[in-house]
């Protein structure tokens, strides 16, 4: 019987393709006793099990490797999971409860598993909060074993149609191990547009929707599936008609896609000639082959969390340096931007910063927390001034809500310049500095930023979280989340005009940049730098190509005074239409 599922769709595309459903390991964990006699044997299976799982993520690494287009993204995930397979937090810990409460180590490992990410739940930044699936994956990975049956990979298919993943949730180690098996989407019950399934399959070009809630239980092994990447359909057992119908879109879709490339090396004017910055989203070194798949401008937002996570201490001036320098000097003077530490003392699993934030949304994270570092901050400002000696290189404060605080950091940075100077080390001394645009405290007083920074990035994700005070995390609520809420659109507006005002540029960083449908919206605002996943960038320079925005601003202005929801989004709609 013919049935649709709507979820969230995560990359684009159509897919038609068999079902292979992927097993839940955690769901045939039970919990007995073991004698003490058998205590040291069950140990060494876990270890055993331990084992055979690095031995499998580092295969798969190597793996990863020989594809460059896959390995700037899977690679890091990879490398990520295999810290934490290394985690006394994790695995020590589960060893000591086998040792002390006599229990078999699938229980263990559970138990440890769960008191992990209940603290990474408390972690404010969604993309952040989504790396709690690194331990799930990496103890679902040593539970398999244990249990004697590791994830099998499906046949390759003879009828000519590619095999569809539906699971739960996915690895970016699984889509690995399903390359060489003519896998051609992606469909699980949980996730979001920052999980491991659309960061990877974003990557690999393959269509995916996630937050299906009950696919993997309304799915047959087998049962033939459509995937719609744009619109988040689903449809299961098809009939022919349906069939044939989404061979001819998903026709015109690879006719779209393949025509997308032709303009990689366009410049992005508008069609009355305003030109247009389209930077990339990065999280490391590995992405410098994204940046120049795409021909991007630069790199608007380096995020440099992922050098502090999962590890036992924190990463030194060198070690920052040298993963700085490896995004700013191959880009040849093309900007870097980039965001200091972003996170809270409650993401520092593995160091001896421990602390309990009530309420991480509002406490001690981003700049507030650096602040409270002051050695960890001096250390990542000399290793950015150091890096700025090889390239244009930008520095970013997140979540910059009162003047304080951004002049604290501003004499931080001036502080770490003159050390510079006296140890004769070569820096740019006229390195820009810039603040984000989180919070609509910032975004109401711009001009608190006058004669401090030279730039401005609104990171809409969370001005759209503190607007409307909702966590698009949250399945309860995430309905509620809407990037066209009037007051949102205000708060962007006048950030960009206030910005263009004082004399500062301003971009957009968040997802709203690299979404087609707000393309128009944002260009009608006056922004003239928009900065995404390497992936979205040809889409969106598209989209300018064809806009004119002597035409766009009045109608934007016009828009802007619309309060109901219903008649602002059609009149979105409308400009879209052209």
């Amino acid at each position: 019987m013919t049935f649709t599922v709507h979820g969230l769709p995560v990359s684009q595309g159509i897919a038609i393709g068999h079902a292979h459903l992927v097993s839940r390991a955690l769901l045939e964990v039970n919990h007995y006793h073991v004698a003490e006699r058998h205590v040291a044997d069950e140990l060494q299976r876990f270890d055993a099990a331990v084992g055979a799982v690095r031995d499998e993520l580092l295969a798969l690494k190597k793996k990863a490797a020989s594809n460059s287009q896959a390995y700037g993204e899977v690679g890091a995930f990879v490398d990520l999971q295999l810290i934490m397979l290394a985690d006394p937090l994790l695995i020590d810990a589960a060893r000591t409860l086998v040792k002390e409460r006599r229990c078999n180590t699938e229980w263990a490992m559970v138990q440890q598993m769960e008191h992990l990410v209940a603290q990474f739940e408390q972690i404010e930044d969604s993309y952040l909060r989504e790396r709690k699936t690194d331990v799930v994956q990496v103890v679902e990975r040593i539970i398999k074993e244990l249990l004697g049956h590791p994830g099998h990979l499906p046949p390759k298919r003879r009828d000519g149609l590619g095999t569809i993943i539906v699971a739960h949730d996915l690895s970016p180690a699984d889509t690995i191990g399903f390359r060489d098996h003519n896998i051609i989407g992606f469909l699980t019950d949980i996730g979001g547009p920052t999980s491991h399934t659309a960061i990877v399959s974003r990557t690999l070009s393959i269509p995916a929707v996630v937050a299906l809630h009950r696919i993997r239980d309304l799915v047959k092994e087998d049962e033939l599936i459509i995937i719609d990447g744009t619109l988040g359909i689903v449809i299961v057992d098809p009939d022919e008609a349906i069939i044939e119908e989404y061979r001819l879109r998903r026709r015109e879709f690879e006719l779209h896609r393949s025509r997308l490339k032709l303009l990689r090396d366009t410049p992005a004017n508008t069609l009355d000639g305003r030109a247009i910055a389209l930077l990339a989203n990065i999280e490391g070194p590995d992405d410098v082959s994204h940046i120049r798949a795409a021909n991007a401008d630069g790199v608007g937002l380096y995020r440099t969390e992922f050098l502090f996570m999962g590890r036992e201490d924190l990463p030194g001036e060198n070690e920052q340096f040298e993963a700085y320098r490896a995004v700013v000097k191959p880009l040849a003077g093309r900007p870097v931007t980039i965001r200091s530490f972003d996170i809270g003392a409650d993401k520092l699993l593995s160091t001896n910063i421990v602390r309990e934030d009530p309420n991480p949304a509002l406490g001690l994270r981003a700049i507030r927390f650096s602040l409270t570092e002051p050695q960890m901050f001096r250390t990542q400002l000399r290793a950015l001034l150091r890096a700025s000696a090889f390239g244009k290189l930008r520095i970013l404060i997140p979540m910059v809500s009162h003047v304080q605080e951004l002049n604290q950091a501003i004499s931080m940075i001036e502080r770490a310049k003159e050390e510079l100077r006296s140890e004769k080390q070569k820096f740019d001394e006229g390195v820009e500095i810039g603040a984000m645009i989180e919070v609509p405290a910032a975004a109401l007083a711009v001009g608190m930023f006058r004669n401090r920074v030279s730039f401005l990035s609104i990171g809409t994700n969370d001005l759209i979280q503190y607007t409307i005070a909702i966590d698009r995390a949250d399945d309860a609520v995430v309905h509620l989340y809407d990037p066209l809420h009037p007051a949102v659109l205000k708060l962007i507006s006048h950030t960009i005009r206030s910005g263009e005002r004082l004399g500062m540029s301003v971009s957009v960083c968040g997802e709203m940049a690299g979404d087609p449908a707000y393309t128009r919206l944002l260009l009608g605002m006056g922004l003239r730098e928009f900065s995404m996943h390497p992936a979205n960038i040809l889409e969106i320079k598209q989209q300018i190509l064809r806009a004119d925005h002597i035409d766009l601003e009045p109608r934007v202005q016009r828009l802007m005074r619309l309060e109901d929801p219903a008649r602002l989004r059609d009149a979105v709609l409308r400009l879209n239409a052209g």
